[in-house]
């Protein structure tokens, strides 16, 4: 036996083994891929089940993604992104203080020259800093949180975008065979 037959062999035991845990649900594989099959030569069900794993494997060597893999990837990239946007809300931690810091250093400097008082010109200066980098820490937030909203959703949309190539290749497979489909 050559390799891609023992190859094929295996794939199409996948895709039979994959159905089988289907039909303990109750769905088609078709169906699991919310691809919706109807025979319009009255085909059996063993018959469409077997076109079924035929056009699934056809489709996924033909566009080069495998759904069930396009599903993971998506949860995947769902996690990733609310992984991103947690971090984005923790980058401004503590500005507040950095901010009191610096304020009140260039607020003793200024105090100092302007009326001999230092502690004064600090407490201001202090007060100053920790309101404007609350500000700015706030808005790198907001901009950070957004960026990684954007990308998860551009990632998103590549992976249904692959998932839709998929459909239609399934689609136009089972429909050669004689289905009519809708997904």
């Amino acid at each position: 036996m050559k390799w891609y037959s023992f190859l094929f062999v295996l794939i199409f035991a996948g895709v039979s083994i994959a159905h089988a845990q289907n039909k303990s649900s109750g769905k088609t594989l078709a169906a699991t891929i919310e691809v919706y099959v109807f025979p319009k030569a009255g085909q059996t069900a063993a018959q469409q089940s077997k076109d079924e794993a035929t056009c699934y494997e056809w489709a996924t060597a033909n566009v080069g993604h495998d759904p069930f893999d396009l599903s993971k990837q998506a949860a995947q990239q769902k996690q990733e992104t609310e992984q991103e946007k947690a971090k984005a809300q923790q980058a401004g931690k503590g500005a507040g203080a950095r901010g009191a810091l610096g304020g009140a250093a260039a607020g003793a400097i200024i105090g100092e020259i302007a009326d001999d008082d230092a502690g004064k010109g600090a407490a201001v200066g202090a007060g100053i800093g920790a309101i404007a980098a609350r500000r700015r820490a706030r808005r790198a937030k907001e901009q950070a949180t957004q960026e990684a909203e954007k990308q998860g959703q551009a990632k998103q949309a590549t992976t249904q975008k692959q998932m839709d190539n998929f459909k239609k290749a399934f689609s136009v497979c089972l429909e050669a065979k004689n289905y009519l489909v809708k997904h």
